[in-house]
């Protein structure tokens, strides 16, 4: 119990926020530092996975390629790939530049799952036949997206973003190992001073912070959901049964059972 305590007062003390200290202090610019890292990686795969996955929510093509992307993505080992990124950008880039540029790929690139598979199936479960009754009235395809599908389906895509965010901000503390900055450069330097109140205050810091944003976010998807928006589409199960011939045998005799 004293380790924790003392490492809490160690976050507490006010030294370690005097503006002017050596790196990996004040605390308060390493915290802003990751909160860049984090928002920053997130906003660009933002930009990249929503649209990608709002057509494919919409049109329907490209259910394979989400889930294959998505697994193949989720299994990559976060430290290889990051260490992979910093040799390869390390002959083109200088070495400055490396660390920022190689974690900043390696963020976006693990944001990315999440938040396709996020506004994906936040489209997919909106109702069939709310979409075809915004069909018939005459709405656009983008009217219907704009102003049917993603509303109805924000509480999922936020859902996404937040798992998203989460990931990032664990990363990013790896991301110390290549040299970069953030609250991960507050337990590196702990490790190599011995210092156990500066490594635990650190785990704690960042804990606290993916509990803080994980709350916010969760907050949002209540506000945003509305009663009756996740009922699956009715077309769905006719697909599952023609592409289900054994489940189609199974359930045919009970069928003709309560028939006879």
């Amino acid at each position: 119990m004293q380790f924790f305590l003392s490492a809490i007062a160690w976050l507490f003390d006010p030294q370690n926020y005097a503006s002017g200290l050596q790196s990996p202090l004040p605390i308060q610019d390493r915290i802003g530092e990751h909160l860049f890292y984090v928002f920053g990686s997130v906003a660009v795969a933002a930009i990249i996975a929503l649209p990608l996955g709002f057509f494919i929510g919409h049109t329907g093509r490209g259910r394979q390629f989400v889930i294959g992307f998505t697994g193949a993505v989720r299994a990559l080992p976060t430290l290889g790939l990051l260490m992979a990124l910093f040799v390869i950008i390390g002959n083109v880039a200088p070495f400055t530049q490396t660390a920022f540029i190689a974690s900043f790929i390696a963020f976006i690139v693990l944001a990315i799952p999440s938040m396709l598979a996020g506004a994906y199936a936040g489209l997919e479960s909106v109702s069939r036949e709310t979409v075809d009754a915004a069909r018939a009235s005459g709405m656009t395809e983008l009217q219907i997206l704009g102003r049917v599908e993603i509303p109805l389906a924000l509480p999922l895509i936020i859902g996404g973003i937040r798992a998203s965010v989460l990931q990032v901000m664990a990363t990013a503390v790896i991301a110390s190992y290549i040299s970069l900055g953030g609250i991960g450069a507050i337990i590196s330097s702990g490790i190599g001073l011995n210092d156990n109140n500066r490594i635990l205050g650190g785990a704690i810091l960042v804990t606290a912070l993916a509990l803080v944003f994980d709350g916010l976010f969760a907050l949002i998807q209540r506000l945003t959901r509305r009663p009756g928006t996740f009922t699956p589409r009715t077309t769905r199960t006719p697909r599952l049964r023609a592409e289900s011939p054994g489940l189609v045998a199974e359930v045919a005799p009970a069928t003709n059972e309560r028939n006879t």
